[in-house]
């Protein structure tokens, strides 16, 4: 085992601290010689040898050990049952990882065993280290809680699912755990004088646990646990019962929870017997009966979207995501098992190598390809544990540096990267061609593109024969300004930095992309559009590749932005989203509205919950993408102006509801939680929507309005280290909603949230405590912030709050008024706002502001309300202006033509305005247009408010 020359230097400083100890001169010069080695190639072998004298002692003893999985529980279990308290206990735990993970990668590094040997140990130990720390703490919890029990009185166990390769016993070095909690039954604690609820108890246990295992002290930690895989995700219950467990998967379950549940396992034998009635219970969920073909889509779609992934966080050299890496290879697998593994048991084991033997037996696939498939598996897994445990880092992408290269080269028995590189390019390029002829790609092949468009880019440079080609072979009226506006992309192309990859993919693609926008009928207004988009992204091949190889989206991205400079600009600052454009029947189908929720977590559940740049990222990517499908359905004439808001209004009320979720981690993390929530669900904080949020009114560029509420009392603390008081935990969880709201990322900020609407606006409490809001709103708030309360609704929140602002909104809205005092107060504030907002552009009609616009509609239908509710409270029921006027129908305040006409005149105008919007206008019109609108609404105006 020899070090290239310039790693000798790396190993001597790593083992310059070691050098002095008297415990290294007692090692063999064997272990000594092997230690230099493997210091040259693994900082984290070298550092936790440096601070770990115990392990510095006894491991020529441990490593003569060719197996020490099979003994991993009895010694944990030992130590831990010495443990005093908890921080004992999880340095035991941590120290525990770190010396036996440190004989896992010598073994690695000195390639002493097989990758099956060494996959085996590490899922072994984190098996152990999960299962015994369940054990500690379940004894723990029963003499605090007492024992949980069955109606029979019969002690129920929490069963632990490892999930993805903890599941399939080949988990890697730095791998995250994936986990969910179950329990059989439901009950009450026994053998403490206060019981408490199966449910809470295990919850309890459930936090216990992944904090011994995942929270950062002082020795580390042990594994990152992620519990986004159970049901419902972040947003579900932390545990659930067996018959929970089964109702979730028969009526909600989704693909990717088929595709996970696979390799699921419960982690210690002990738990087996329980765990065969669960199984039993999930199997018809995971292997279907007959055979399953629709898992290939459902496979094709997932490889889509981790491949958007690659692209969205700049994944490239990923072993793992990448094309032909370690997922190809576990889809390839679960491909098999999805289909026919409800009729072929032998397709129902979890492990991958076992997988493929059965695909072997079976014939499913040719011999040759499944020994490619099962030598490239073992060397990308044995690639992957090496780079891991070169600095114990999770991560697949192969490292930049030279040195790294160089240490990860000599780990693997080459001499060069180049040498790696070839066979890791050989593995990955056979793997991915047994992917693409089983599972296929999203594209469609592009069809020939007549030769004048080829002649259109290849003659750029002569403005001659580029007007002649538009004139004569394309037929289009001004070609000049055509002609000029393709030269001028030629010029601004010229200023950009392509390599010979993206001159090589611009040549291939501009014949298609001529060719696509000038079979459009607006294609005057397309070209510009569409080449000011290229300009943007050509230096990004990546994307110039997937225009170029999948025709669909080529065609979709002309027509979306032929229709729409919003949508162009949009997939220009963000190319991400032209991702979005590989599957019309996809783009063309906003998510189901009672669905953006689940379609948001799952989004989320790709990024570690901890790393919030990639989360704020992503919610924003989330909405743009979201924002794409809606406005593209928009156009096409799919969704009408109601439907489309509804679409906006649903999207914001998810993304509330994460932004908040995310926010509570941050300042629970820091703070703990509030101590009245103790025994109850929820947050004990309301979200309210007023305006077009409150509304179902939301447009493309809408602000939100919202406002904070919460039910905490004056007397309640946080329960964390460094504890505050409970109200001031609720307005720093304003200020970070606000901020996760606010900040500007690489694809902008959320949304402007505007809370000026709040008790005694922006010199008022961030947050209203509710009966501090109920107080205000009876005896302090201006009519006008009455009128604001019919457009109002909580978009967000517990049942208890949820309640306590119906009723302070019916309450006030039901108040008894003064007709002409009213009447007088809501004219003043629309002349006043009107002389505020209102400025006129000569010869336009203004949609919002000016008399017989939106403003007047909505100032009527809020006058209305305060009017005549006292009489007819069921005139509160809604925020939005339409169902507004149907219950004045209902409830005989207004006569049904004029109650329909105002309607179409409000809908017709903000459709207007949704119309404008995507082509990035102002919210104007000429003074001829809208006219039989705006006088009917004058007219009632001035048959109820002159």
């Amino acid at each position: 085992m020899q070090l290239p020359e310039s790693l000798i230097p790396i190993s001597q400083a790593a083992l310059e601290p070691l050098n002095e100890s008297d415990i290294l001169a007692n090692w063999p010069e064997t272990l000594r010689v092997k230690l230099n080695y493997v210091a040259g190639l693994s900082r984290f072998i070298a550092e936790t040898m440096k601070t770990d004298e115990h392990l510095l002692q006894a491991f020529p003893d441990m490593v003569e050990e060719q197996s020490r999985c099979h003994s991993y529980r009895e010694r944990l279990a030992e130590l831990l049952l010495g443990c005093s308290d908890e921080i004992q206990g999880h340095r035991v735990l941590r120290q525990f990882r770190n010396r036996e993970m440190v004989y896992i990668a010598w073994r690695d590094f000195t390639g002493s065993w097989s990758l099956e040997e060494s996959l085996e140990h590490i899922s072994h130990l984190a098996e152990a280290m999960i299962f015994e720390t369940y054990q500690w703490q379940y004894k723990a919890c029963c003499e605090l809680w007492g024992t949980p029990c069955n109606s029979e009185g019969e002690a129920q166990p929490m069963l632990i699912m490892g999930m993805g390769k903890l599941g399939g016993g080949e988990l890697n070095f730095s791998s995250d755990i994936d986990l969910i909690f179950t329990y059989p039954e439901n009950g009450e604690t026994q053998g403490t004088r206060r019981s408490i609820a199966n449910a809470q108890f295990f919850t309890r246990l459930g936090q216990r646990i992944i904090k011994a295992l995942d929270q950062q002290t002082f020795d580390g930690f042990c594994y990152r646990v992620d519990m986004r895989l159970r049901p419902f995700g972040d947003s579900g219950p932390l545990v659930m019962s067996y018959a929970a467990l089964e109702d979730y998967y028969q009526e909600q379950g989704r693909d990717w929870e088929r595709y996970a549940m696979i390799k699921a396992r419960v982690m210690g034998s002990e738990m087996y017997p329980q765990y065969q009635e669960l199984r039993q219970m999930l199997r018809p969920f995971v292997f279907r009966r007959y055979m399953d073909f629709s898992a290939i889509q459902s496979l094709r779609r997932m490889k889509s979207m981790i491949s958007s992934e690659v692209r969205r966080r700049g994944l490239s050299n990923n072993i793992k995501l990448g094309a032909g890496g370690i997922r190809e290879i576990e889809f390839i697998a679960q491909v098999f098992q999805l289909i026919r593994g409800g009729r072929e048991p032998s397709l129902r084991h979890r492990g991958l190598l076992i997988t493929l033997e059965a695909i072997e037996e079976l014939e499913l696939l040719k011999a040759g390809d499944v020994g490619e498939l099962r030598k490239a598996y073992k060397f990308l897994r044995r690639l992957e544990n090496l780079l891991q445990a070169m600095a114990d880092k999770q991560t697949q992408t192969l490292p930049e540096s030279d040195t790294e290269q160089l240490q990860l080269s000599i780990a693997m028995g080459y001499s060069s990267w180049s040498e790696l590189m070839d066979d890791v390019h050989h593995h990955m390029s056979a793997v991915h061609q047994v992917f693409k002829t089983l599972i296929g790609d999203e594209g469609e092949e592009a069809s020939d593109v007549d030769s004048h468009f080829h002649e259109l880019w290849d003659m750029i440079e002569n403005q001659e024969v580029i007007e002649n080609v538009l004139t004569h072979d394309i037929g289009v009226q001004e070609p000049q300004v055509m002609a000029n506006t393709i030269l001028q992309f030629k010029k601004d192309l010229a200023k950009k930095t392509l390599g010979p990859r993206g001159r090589e993919v611009l040549n291939r693609l501009m014949p298609k992309v001529f060719s696509s926008i000038y079979s459009h009928p607006d294609a005057e207004f397309g070209l510009s559009r569409v080449l000011h988009l290229l300009n943007k992204i050509v230096t990004r091949t990546t994307y110039l590749e997937l225009l170029d190889e999948h025709s669909a989206a080529l065609t979709q991205l002309v027509r979306l932005c032929t229709a729409s400079p919003m949508i162009s600009e949009q997939l220009g600052r963000y190319p991400i989203l032209l991702d979005e454009l590989i599957d019309p029947q996809q783009l063309y189908n906003p998510i189901p509205l009672e669905s953006y929720r689940t379609e948001l977590r799952d989004f989320l559940a790709r990024i570690p919950e901890d790393d919030m740049e990639q989360q704020m990222e992503a919610l924003r990517q989330f909405k743009q993408i979201c924002i794409l499908r809606i406005a593209a359905a928009d156009i096409a004439g799919v969704l009408p102006v109601m439907k489309v808001s509804d679409h906006l209004t649903y999207l914001a009320e998810a993304i509330v509801e994460s932004v908040v979720h995310q926010a509570w981690l941050q300042i629970a993390e820091k703070y703990g939680e509030p101590t009245h929530l103790k025994d109850r669900e929820g947050k004990g904080f309301g979200v309210i929507g007023y305006g077009k949020v409150g509304g179902w009114e939301l447009g493309y560029n809408s602000d939100l309005d919202i406002v904070f509420m919460h039910d905490c009392p004056v007397d309640a603390y946080t329960d964390g280290k460094k504890e505050i008081d409970g109200r001031q935990f609720y307005l720093r969880l304003a200020q970070r909603i606000i901020h996760i709201f606010s900040t500007r990322t690489a694809s902008g900020i959320l949304y402007e949230v505007d809370t000026r609407l709040r008790p005694s606006g922006a010199s008022g409490l961030l947050v209203s405590p509710a009966e501090a809001f109920d107080e205000y709103q009876h005896n302090e708030a201006w009519t006008w912030e009455h009128q604001a309360l019919v457009r109002a609704r909580m978009i967000y929140g517990d049942e208890p709050l949820q309640q306590s602002f119906a009723k302070t909104r019916h309450d006030v809205l039901t108040l008894e008024r003064d007709e002409d005092k009213l009447k007088q107060e809501v004219v003043d504030m629309r002349i006043k706002m009107r002389d505020h907002l209102g400025g006129k552009k000569a010869g336009r009609f203004m949609l919002k502001q000016d008399p017989g616009g939106i403003t007047d509609v909505e100032f009527l239908a809020q006058y209305l309300v305060l009017r005549f509710s006292h009489e007819k409270p069921k005139l509160t029921r809604w925020s939005d202006n339409v169902r507004i006027f149907e219950t004045m129908i209902a409830q005989g305040v207004m006569d049904e033509d004029k109650a329909m006409a105002i309607t179409h005149a409000y809908t017709a105008m903000r459709n207007q305005i949704h119309r404008r919007n995507l082509l990035n206008l102002d919210a104007d019109v000429a003074n001829e247009k809208f006219v039989p609108e705006r006088e009917m609404v004058t007219k009632l105006w001035s048959e109820w408010l002159d």
